[in-house]
């Protein structure tokens, strides 16, 4: 399979397309993107790396992050993990109260807003103290990517803390329902902080490496979860990857994938590669347009699907 002439038809294919969509802007600095930027990597396990587009620029990770929090959450804490937040699609938008309210405090998954701060909180609980808890993100995903400089933008970070009300809600919240340890201002901080990291799309589809090979990073040979957890990671990324329009990501991409509001999205083939693909404007779910109909393409094209 070639998998750079593919990649080359995709570009061509999807250019007509770039700008559609909405760029983020309910966090003002990622307003800033230019909805005309598109990138996309694909890496195999042997290591060989495939590019279209801007791929060494870096974007705001934002929910991507959810995949490696809730990684090293689910080796530190297991099966105890699913006692505070579940692995149910949500049904519902990814900043939604009402299902967290009905459900007293226990987040339908970890991809979703309010999981996502469980999680973060679960992280903040085992190191004792934040900025240890967010040194230690940082070092995983310069571990998965094999990158040693990748840091958060502070201004992101800024951004989202100044403009985020709803994730100080449902922080709130699940502290009122006693599933939040730690105070949840400093969980929303943290979270806020993880979410403004910056990565491209080589470096991200070279750290979702692990998760293609039954937890163990094929490059370095380094185990970083078990088998199980591996196969419960990608099938939550399946099911609840991308919010409510997780069933429309599977019916037409069919990969376990998550994505992020800075345009990103990660994508596995489990026993091949690790994808990421990047176009800043979103569709009416709050994930990249341009994304996923490369993705789309990309399946459809090689026949990667897992269905």
């Amino acid at each position: 399979m070639d998998i750079q002439k593919i990649l080359n038809e995709i570009y061509k294919e999807i250019k007509p397309h770039l700008g559609k969509g909405r760029v983020a802007d309910y966090i003002p600095e990622l307003a800033k993107a230019n909805p005309k930027d598109f990138a996309m990597s694909v890496v195999t396990l042997d290591g060989k790396s495939y590019h279209i587009g801007e791929h060494k620029k870096r974007f705001s990770i934002q929910s991507i992050s959810k995949v490696y929090t809730f990684t090293m959450a689910l080796k530190m804490y297991s099966k105890k993990l699913y006692q505070r937040v579940g692995v149910e699609p949500s049904g519902t938008p990814f900043n939604s109260l009402v299902q967290l309210e009905y459900e007293k405090g226990k987040p339908r998954n970890p991809f979703i807003n309010a999981g996502a701060l469980v999680v973060t909180d679960s992280l903040i609980t085992h190191y004792k103290d934040e900025f240890i808890t967010l040194e230690n993100i940082l070092s995983f995903l310069r571990s998965t990517s094999h990158t040693p400089d990748i840091n958060i933008n502070p201004y992101v970070a800024k951004s989202e803390m100044e403009h985020g009300y709803r994730n100080r809600a449902l922080a709130n919240l699940i502290k009122d329902f006693k599933n939040l340890d730690n105070d949840p201002l400093t969980v929303v901080e943290t979270y806020s902080k993880q979410c403004a990291v910056e990565m491209n799309t080589d470096e991200l589809a070279t750290s979702t490496l692990f998760l293609a090979n039954r937890g163990v990073d094929p490059i370095s040979q380094k185990a970083y979860i078990t088998p199980t957890q591996a196969k419960r990671i990608n099938a939550v990324m399946l099911t609840c990857g991308h919010y409510d329009a997780s069933g429309e990501f599977a019916f037409h991409v069919g990969l376990p994938g998550k994505s992020g509001v800075g345009g990103g999205i990660i994508a596995i083939v489990p026993g091949k590669m690790g994808i990421c693909v990047y176009s800043p404007p979103l569709n009416e779910y709050g994930n990249s347009y341009v994304g996923t109909l490369a993705l789309e393409l990309f399946t459809t094209k090689t026949g990667l699907s897992i269905f």
